[in-house]
């Protein structure tokens, strides 16, 4: 089998050597020689960083971006203005173009996994509506986890009120995230594709009845559990009113908490919630650009780690942080800790191993996000030649240092490139910008 071998780059943080790759998986590290047939890459002046993970996402709004109403309101008015608004608008070819343009995105950013929480579901929804994102997925050439988001019961928004959305019953959210699981959920460390069970709310989006049984349905298939939690204090005071318990000790009751569990945000986790997340190895999706866009706060992440919950990185939805990089994800969890806590709350090998292998495990694939021999040839390849980087000293970690615009060169997902010179093959970036451009003015004539 012929392999690739990459030259003279600085892996990770730990130096410079090589890398070859053969199939689907790393062979060897070290100081390689080129073998009949390799196809070698010269990466003097080059950074290899494990593919990026984003363990949350909304590829849908990556052409609901700077809407003018949304732009400077919280969560709350921000739901009613923007996705709530034009959801009920999308078609497939829509969202198949959101799609291209958000993985897009995220390539550049150097990364190689993404998983998408995707709420676009009502009780008339269609299956082609999953079929686009994977087929986007697909043609792009990126790892793609469909979180399947969705409500049960009465809409509670005031803007999927006002659209007039009617929810699935249970037993249609069942029943088609099970068909969806069937179709696209793939096990072990080189899964292409993943289904995780991911209510959109955890507790707005169903009564706890539902989200116990929606717990037991995934646990009893396999399939890992995902929710948004306390961006906003109104996900606790509702969980108070309603319930008579905070809402972590509500996910706690509806079997809700777990190392098979992540939420995004929990920028309101207090103390206690942090011991109770903690004490059960649950995960957090740290979005800090959106969350910053938003009003919403800084998460306490530090904090959480400490516990003992895992972290990783998400970039939320592009309408809410409308550079859609991960680097640049990266780069602000860097820094905003630190106006916090001090300048050693956080460091740039910590917030690259929650960008990457830590995120990875969180979505249950324990030998990504690492160069090491035997885990899944995923990786991205930084050019440091141009004069914006050559001034820093610590070259390996110039791209988070750095942050945005990051230089990506080179993309590996499970040993193919999905971009080489700083282009997507098989992608013409100038006809899809032209798509975006005509989907934007669709929806703003079906306003």
């Amino acid at each position: 089998m012929s392999a690739i071998l990459i030259k003279n780059g600085w892996l990770g943080l730990e130096g410079q050597r090589d890398i070859r790759i053969r199939g689907t998986r790393i062979d060897a590290i070290g100081s390689l020689g080129p073998e009949p047939g390799d196809e070698v890459i010269d990466a003097s002046d080059r950074v290899i960083y494990p593919g990026l993970v984003n363990t949350h996402h909304h590829l849908f709004q990556s052409i609901l971006k700077g809407i003018a109403e949304g732009l400077d309101q919280g969560l709350g008015d921000w739901l009613q203005s923007v996705p709530y608004r034009h959801w009920p608008k999308f078609t497939p070819e829509m969202l198949y173009t959101a799609a291209k343009v958000g993985f897009s995105e995220l390539l550049r950013s150097g990364c190689t996994t993404c998983a998408d929480h995707h709420y676009l579901y009502h009780a008339d929804s269609s299956p082609e509506m999953e079929a686009v994102l994977f087929q986007a997925a697909r043609e792009v050439g990126i790892r793609y986890v469909l979180c399947r988001g969705g409500t049960t019961g009465k809409m509670t928004h005031k803007g999927m009120q006002k659209a007039g959305v009617e929810a699935e019953t249970l037993e249609q959210y069942l029943t088609r995230t099970e068909a969806a699981a069937n179709l696209y959920h793939q096990e072990g460390d080189d899964a292409l594709s993943r289904v995780v069970v991911a209510p959109t709310t955890l507790v707005h989006s169903m009564p706890p009845a539902h989200m116990k049984e929606v717990a037991a349905f995934a646990r009893g298939r396999g399939l890992r559990l995902h929710s948004h939690l306390l961006e906003v204090p109104f996900d606790d005071q509702v969980a108070r009113e309603r319930y008579g318990c905070s809402a972590v000790e509500l996910a706690s009751r509806c079997d809700w908490l777990g190392e098979d569990v992540w939420f995004a945000h929990l920028v309101n986790a207090s103390p206690e919630d942090r011991r109770l997340l903690g004490e059960t190895a649950t995960g957090v999706s740290h979005c800090p650009i959106s969350n910053a866009r938003l009003g919403s706060g800084i998460a306490p992440v530090p904090e959480m780690a400490a516990a003992g919950m895992q972290v990783s990185i998400g970039v939320d939805g592009s309408g809410s942080a409308e550079g859609g990089s991960l680097i640049g994800e990266l780069y602000s969890a860097w820094l905003l800790h630190r106006t916090r806590l001090g300048a050693e709350a956080t460091s740039v090998a910590q917030v690259l191993k929650w960008g990457s292998e830590d995120g990875a495990r969180l979505l249950g694939y324990p030998t990504l996000g690492r160069l090491e021999v035997g885990a899944p040839a995923d990786l991205v390849i930084f050019d440091l030649d141009q004069p914006r980087y050559a001034g820093v000293w610590e070259q390996a970690q110039a791209p988070i240092l750095c942050g945005e615009p990051a230089s990506v060169e080179r993309v590996m997902v499970a040993g193919r490139w999905s971009m080489v010179d700083g282009r997507m093959p098989g992608t013409d970036e100038r006809q899809l910008a032209a798509q975006a451009r005509a989907t934007v003015s669709q929806l703003r004539a079906l306003d």
